[in-house]
């Protein structure tokens, strides 16, 4: 995961107040239910010092965050009367989390993020199709296509020669149509860089779309016999099968990042391995993707100055270090270096700490 979306963040002084909130609209009283939430969330704030300035950008951001029917969460950060960021979350946060210190705390919304690979998922037929679009961390869009050809659409008995042009009518007519959706397909995806398509619907109609995609579409296409646009059709099947398709790749990416950082930890170099090896490749710019286990009870700490690659794991080596959560720091620094993370199992034996990085070249010497 490239973290370019946190880099207004640090051009901000700070100190944060980092909120985390359940915002599901499932019940009847969830507007009094989130307020209660919020409050709790305030409260915890404020005995931390969080200013007043800030505690009222939050209050009006929670509670005036548009409501969406079912089951999500909000992740806040604000400093200095201001939210610079306010984050949708497709699921309830794992830990309801209020905190007020130097830096943002955003590993939990990064570990969320984390699980959620952004997929189209395309029901195509005869008439046209209905696409679903998520990006990483983004609500579900919907979008209807109704193709342009609307007859012949539904065969009609005949026979003989006519039934070989109708076939053929039925088949262009279909194709057409197919072609409406494959393009409004395109449009997404190249807007949104989906991970995973997902074609379910007419079985005649789904390799009518998958051809007219562009090979760099088309190559991540997961075809399904789940799920209709018929009236009535039930979408658990579809359902289960695009979470299958988004757990796969999910493992995958993680499997090709670790498999990356064994070959390259033994032979080249090019690869740290323990907390003081990534934040030294941090502080020279070096790293290119860092590997952790998400550890929420976590109480190492590093030491921090003004610009990101500020970081260090001796206080000695900066001008005015301050002492933030590890995590935080190393957050940070790989945003501001156009860095990612990689978030891997706890039971991963590889990881030095818990903790370790591919860089962008191996050191000189080695």
């Amino acid at each position: 995961m490239r973290l370019s979306m946190l880099r207004t963040l640090y051009d901000h002084p700070g100190p944060w107040a980092s909120a985390y909130l359940d915002a599901s609209h499932d019940t009847e009283d969830a507007a009094k239910i989130i307020e209660l939430r919020w409050r709790a969330a305030r409260e915890s704030l404020t005995e931390q010092g969080c200013d007043p300035a800030t505690l009222a950008a939050l209050e009006a951001a929670a509670l005036e965050h548009p409501a969406r029917p079912g089951r999500h969460g909000l992740a806040l950060f604000a400093t200095a009367g201001e939210v610079p960021l306010r984050r949708a979350l497709a699921a309830p946060p794992r830990t309801e989390i209020a905190t007020f210190g130097p830096l943002p705390h955003v590993m939990p919304m990064l570990a969320q993020l984390g699980d959620e690979i952004p997929y189209l998922r395309v029901v195509v037929d005869h008439t046209g199709g209905a696409i679903d679009a998520a990006g990483a961390g983004d609500l579900v869009q919907h979008r209807e296509v109704e193709g342009t050809e609307d007859y012949p659409v539904h065969k009609v008995g005949v026979g003989g020669w006519n039934a070989l042009k109708a076939e053929h009518n039925y088949d262009l007519t279909w194709r057409r149509n197919a072609g409406d959706v494959a393009e409004a397909v395109t449009d997404l995806a190249d807007r949104t860089g989906p991970e995973i398509i997902v074609v379910a619907g007419d079985p005649k109609s789904r390799p009518m779309l998958v051809s007219q995609l562009p090979e760099r579409w088309r190559s991540r296409v997961v075809e399904t016999d789940a799920g209709s646009r018929g009236a009535g059709a039930d979408p658990a099947a579809l359902e289960d099968v695009t979470i299958q398709a988004i757990a796969e790749r999910a493992v995958e990416h993680q499997r090709d990042v670790l498999d990356r950082f064994r070959t390259q930890l033994g032979r080249d170099g090019a690869a740290g391995n323990g907390l003081h090896a990534v934040v030294t490749a941090l502080q020279r710019g070096q790293v290119d993707t860092v590997l952790m286990i998400d550890d929420p009870s976590s109480t190492e700490e590093l030491w921090i100055g003004a610009e990101p690659t500020e970081i260090a794991d001796d206080p000695s080596l900066l001008v005015n270090p301050r002492k933030v959560r590890a995590d935080a720091a190393m957050i940070r620094a790989l945003a501001g270096t156009d860095g990612g993370i990689v978030l891997v199992d706890p039971d991963e034996p590889g990881l030095s700490g818990g903790v370790a990085a591919l860089l962008r070249y191996a050191d000189a010497h080695r």
